[in-house]
């Protein structure tokens, strides 16, 4: 799948949330969105990860970000997840993978060595008008929300 680009215009999507309902980035317009992609839910890495967002979020939210993390896990396992680690943001269930394969974070990676087909660890910014203003693929799970908010300035 072809990645994203600074400057090109962010796919919408609309994916059922763990809090209930669903969450449309069309309606987030107006404001600046962190979508972050990440393989599954109660894993280390990804644990990690959804931590150092949660942790962050007060800084975040304070210079206008809205943040979201997308799996292709089922909404109950990410109910399961916010849960157990406490958090305050959106996850987003996306099961057949197609917001993933349309943001360039679904496709061949390397784990332990073995190649697979899968989620891509990815971050993807986006501005007030949709448009992607910062895309990061093949991103580790720790110290990545750290150097997020530097290039952020947050």
């Amino acid at each position: 799948m072809a990645r994203l680009e600074p400057g090109r215009k962010a796919p919408d999507f609309t994916l059922p949330s763990a809090e209930g309902g669903t969450v449309t980035l069309q309606d987030l317009r107006g404001g600046k969105v962190v979508v972050y992609f990440y393989p599954k839910a109660s894993t280390p890495g990804c644990t990690t990860e959804a931590c150092d967002f949660r942790d962050s979020l007060a800084s975040l939210q304070g210079a206008g970000y809205t943040v979201l993390g997308i799996s292709p896990d089922a909404v109950p396992a990410l109910q399961k997840f916010a849960d157990e680690q406490s958090l305050t943001f959106p996850l987003l269930s996306d099961e057949d993978h197609a917001v993933a394969e349309a943001y360039g974070a679904w496709g061949e990676k390397t784990n332990y060595g073995k190649v697979t087909e899968g989620l891509i660890r990815s971050t993807v910014v986006i501005d007030e008008e949709g448009t992607v203003e910062l895309a990061k693929y093949n991103v580790k799970a720790t110290g990545h929300v750290e150097r997020l908010r530097r290039e952020l300035g947050v």
